[in-house]
């Protein structure tokens, strides 16, 4: 049996020594798709942040892809990241470069070299989403949603272990929201990880799935009629 592909046990989530969440008891397994619920300034986000270790972890355990999350090194931080995609609710599209530039610019830094090898991934990952047509094309020139659908061919980049989509529809208008939603549905079925967070109810019984829910600084498990 594979373990875990993220595993929290007794973590508490602070920042500036103010507990965000506390008591953490949480297993995700692989091929799962898990939605994180609750109020503005819940803790959803500190939750993120903490897994892609933006936010240290210094209480309790903590495994992610195989990394202990406890007494990380900021030069295995990068490593951490090759393995985990992460969409966030702006986008965060370098403006000044096309699309394609924006994804050399995320090979190239992860230790990507050969041109041919990183075109073709580009490609692969774009057609995935429905954007190879829009390569050339700058980060003005295409819609909130082509944008986010970009934003997730980006977290697809190095193939990674799980997906952290915070917010992803955040920004976006209803029908988009359901359209981005399904290329992350489609994703999971092939086989990725997802935790995603939202405040978006309406997607969530649309689309069912387990969801977590941050309340009173801690994480529980809800049943999908009661969210």
């Amino acid at each position: 049996m594979s373990l875990p592909i993220l595993s929290l046990k007794n973590v508490t989530i602070s920042q500036e020594d103010k507990i965000i969440l506390s008591n953490i008891n949480l297993e995700v397994n692989r091929g799962e798709f898990i939605y994180v619920i609750g109020k503005t300034g819940s803790g959803k986000s500190s939750l993120m942040k903490t897994l892609y270790a933006d936010l240290p972890l210094k209480q309790g355990e903590g495994q992610i892809v195989e990394f202990n999350l406890v007494g990380l090194k900021d030069n295995d931080i990068p490593f951490l990241r090759r393995k985990i995609g992460i969409v966030f609710q702006d986008f965060k599209l370098l403006p000044d470069r096309s699309i394609r530039e924006n994804m050399l610019f995320v090979l190239k830094a992860t230790g990507w070299t050969v041109k041919g090898d990183m075109d073709h991934k580009i490609d692969e990952v774009l057609d995935k989403v429905g954007m190879k047509s829009y390569a050339d094309k700058m980060p003005h020139q295409i819609s909130g949603g082509e944008q986010q659908r970009v934003a997730i061919a980006r977290a697809l980049l190095n193939d990674p272990d799980l997906i952290l989509a915070d917010e992803p529809t955040g920004n976006l208008d209803p029908q988009t929201s359901t359209e981005v939603l399904e290329v992350l549905r489609k994703i999971n079925e092939n086989g990725k990880t997802i935790i995603m967070a939202t405040h978006d109810y309406a997607l969530l019984m649309k689309y069912p799935a387990k969801t977590l829910k941050c309340e009173d600084a801690t994480i529980f498990e809800v049943v999908q009629r009661t969210v």
